[in-house]
């Protein structure tokens, strides 16, 4: 993943979608058109605080949101998803 330039707004944050499983526990290959959208991922930026609301997330978080959260955004040829801080259900 390349070093990305720029700034995120106050409120949100930037993350990279983990990878779809190719295959279930037991073995079976899940086939492309089954694959569901993952709902978890790396948060690479974050924005500023918003003047109500103080930014909890930091860069190297790994975060859980809902499953039509956000903006998908292509980047260098990397997928993103852009989230504000309030469509993050889990940190870890």
């Amino acid at each position: 993943m390349a070093e990305l330039k720029g700034k995120i707004l106050a409120g949100k944050i930037l993350v990279k979608p983990s990878e779809a499983e190719e295959k279930t526990a037991s073995g079976i290959i899940i086939p492309e058109t089954a694959k569901e959208k993952p709902q978890n991922g790396k948060v690479v930026m974050v924005g500023a605080d918003k003047k109500d609301e103080p930014m909890e997330i930091k860069v190297g978080d790994q975060v859980l949101y809902g499953k039509f959260a956000g903006q998908e955004l292509n980047i260098d040829e990397e997928d993103y998803l852009l989230l504000s801080q309030s469509d993050i259900l889990f940190v870890s």
